[in-house]
């Protein structure tokens, strides 16, 4: 017999909207982020919509997860308490969380997950969040397939968590504090200021300027729709998609793609299940490039490769269309293989290759009227789709539907009838009801075949490959019975009500009870890299072992500290990596980034353990003001 392993898709919401598509697009679970306290504080929702959430995402046994993944100052653990407790009341299945201080706190029996921002990247880490009591550990997005097969081959009974898709934080999450340093706002703290999307000149030590006006830290989007069963074959358990402050169109189409692939790998590897119940309907074909992207990468997972980075610009170019062929007084002709719409945007790069675009007032077979003044493009200029009207228009209707398979079985009995629902999940409702047996002139089971399947807006529909059964709909009846099918129609009704409460009630809620324990953390001191806020999480290091904890960068002056950890690399992408290219540059180190402020930041090469490092040019632009108001 095959040991079986659920996989989930885990999805992202903004909001209750988003949630609720996720889950209606195939989302075996969902992230969202708390009133306070989640590590995008542009995305908090209220105590009300996150259990409305729970509630539709349980009637498919889809989990919610909700996001308290910031670092927390010693006024705040009181107050953090109480919300968890709150959050685990209204029915919420897990807490992602980064602060060890939140494990000091009174806690309900509700499971806490290991965030990306805690730097997940070692078996020992992994190791030691798992014997502290974490069910799930969210592993960095720089790690290789070899590296997660490491991780599951040292913690195989770890569920481990791996983004699939969606944005790319060029420093190690958790890891990176220019957005404190230079504008008193911690990406700890759920206040990135994406620093990472600016353009810079690189210069080096003799102030040449080798690259002007590029976005030299913006990467690429994360893509692994094309190699989800190595990762599953490597140890994910969790398939993440990135995008808490995503729409909802961006949530339908891209969850809706990874169903598609994820379904598509179950069908031919039966050792790998999905996590939770119903199969969906798509009204629309799902295309990952159609949704916001800076382009697609793999980023580590195959190893180091070129082409990760977004030089060019930190906006969403899109689909690949085609290319302009010549312009003819109010329109361009264009040779592409896909055509345009009316009201679709366009982008292209021009020829000092910065970003450019219009919208298309009408299309004419290969012929593109613009709205507005006619932009100068130069001919073989690749275009690109940003906007699609046409699939944008399908999105914001209905667009799937997420049924949960279901077998009718009805028979007389000798005080009338009784009708039964087993659910997918052997969940079953039996109903009797007393009624007048009276013979039909005419045969009646297709009648009530066609009765019993009419399911309509339930959650439900019928299955006729349900548990073997060779029909969705069976009927044992002694004797050619008459019944109307208003009748049936009520007891359809009454028996599928009973079902949502029977599957409700019979959720299985994962319930985890934190326990104190004291093994050594994997090091003897922490740094400002740490992440240590307040006093609870300082205890907690010091009970595992470690003899010296050092305050959290948001806390603390680092003189000359790291800012930025990038597995990302300036000198790769230029071709002169040492290591893996044999390269060599011309230029004299050190290299500097320069922001159009003026501001410096020097760049150092970690070649041992593969990182580019960046640091503020002697902590000149550090602004003291901005953090002194941050610690208020």
């Amino acid at each position: 017999m095959i040991k079986q392993r659920k996989i989930e898709l885990l999805a992202p919401a903004k909001n209750l909207e988003c949630g609720i598509e996720a889950i209606n697009h195939g989302a075996d679970a969902v992230y969202i982020g708390a009133p306070k306290f989640g590590a995008r504080a542009a995305a908090v929702n209220s105590l009300e919509d996150i259990a409305a959430l729970v509630v539709h995402a349980h009637l498919y046994n889809a989990r919610i997860y909700v996001t308290v993944n910031t670092i927390l100052k010693e006024e705040e653990l009181e107050e953090t308490e109480r919300m968890i407790w709150e959050l685990y009341r209204i029915g919420v299945d897990a807490l992602i969380v980064q602060d060890m201080g939140i494990t000091r706190l009174n806690l309900p029996p509700i499971p806490l997950h290991g965030s990306t921002q805690m730097d997940n990247r070692t078996p020992e880490k992994v190791r030691f969040l798992a014997d502290a009591g974490f069910r799930q550990v969210v592993l960095a997005r720089e790690l290789s397939l070899q590296e997660i097969r490491r991780i599951h081959d040292a913690c195989p009974e770890v569920p481990l968590e791996v983004f699939v898709h969606g944005a790319l934080c060029v420093s190690y999450s958790g890891q990176c504090y220019v957005s404190q340093a230079c504008f008193g706002r911690s990406a700890n703290r759920g206040e990135c200021a994406q620093f990472c999307r600016l353009p810079f000149n690189l210069v080096d030590a003799d102030g040449k300027t080798l690259m002007r006006n590029k976005y030299l830290l913006s990467l690429k989007d994360l893509n692994q729709s094309e190699v989800l069963e190595n990762l599953l074959d490597a140890g994910a358990s969790s398939l993440k998609i990135e995008g808490r402050l995503k729409d909802v169109t961006y949530v339908k189409n891209v969850t809706a793609a990874y169903r598609r692939r994820l379904d598509a790998v179950f069908a031919r590897r039966k050792e790998y299940v999905r996590a939770s119940s119903g199969s969906c309907r798509f009204d629309f074909s799902p295309q990952l490039d159609k949704s916001f992207s800076r382009g697609f990468t793999h980023y580590f997972l195959q190893g180091r490769e070129r082409g990760i980075a977004s030089f060019d610009t930190p906006k969403s170019l899109g689909e690949e269309m085609g290319t302009m062929k010549e312009q003819r007084g109010n329109y361009l002709i264009v040779a592409g293989v896909k055509p345009f719409h009316n009201g679709d945007g366009v982008c292209y790069l021009d020829e000092q290759g910065r970003l450019q675009g219009f919208r298309i007032n009408r299309v004419d077979g290969n012929k593109l009227y613009p709205a507005g003044e006619i932009p100068r493009i130069r001919p073989r200029t690749r275009l690109y789709r940003n906007f699609d009207q046409e699939f944008e228009r399908i999105l914001t209707r209905k667009s799937s539907e997420r049924k949960i398979g279901i077998v009718w079985e009805l028979w007389d009995t000798s005080f009338g009838f009784a009708l039964s629902a087993t659910d997918e999940d052997d969940n079953r409702v039996v109903l009797s009801f007393p009624y007048p047996r009276e013979m039909a002139r005419t045969p009646q089971e297709e009648n009530l075949c066609t009765q019993l399947s009419r399911l309509g807006n339930t959650p439900f529909e019928v299955s006729d490959s349900l548990a073997g059964k060779a029909s969705g709909v069976i009927i044992r009846f002694s004797g050619n019975w008459f019944l109307p099918a208003s009748v049936i129609a009520d007891w359809r009704r009454q028996v599928i009500d009973k079902l949502v409460v029977a599957r409700r009630v019979t959720y299985r809620r994962e319930l985890a009870v934190w326990k104190p324990t004291g093994h050594a953390f994997p090091a003897t001191a922490l740094t400002y890299l740490g992440n240590v806020m307040n006093d609870a999480a300082r205890s907690f290091y010091l009970e595992h072992g470690l003899s010296s904890v050092a305050p959290a960068y948001e806390k603390q002056a680092v003189p000359d500290a790291v800012l930025m950890f990038c597995k990302h690399c300036l000198r790769y992408s230029m071709g002169w990596c040492p290591t893996h290219q044999k390269g060599h540059s011309l230029y004299r180190e050190p290299y500097y980034l320069v922001g159009t402020d003026g501001k410096r930041f020097r760049l150092s090469f970690d070649c041992k353990n593969c990182q580019m490092k960046v640091y503020g040019d002697e902590g000149a632009f550090f602004n003291e003001e901005l953090r002194m108001k941050n610690e208020e």
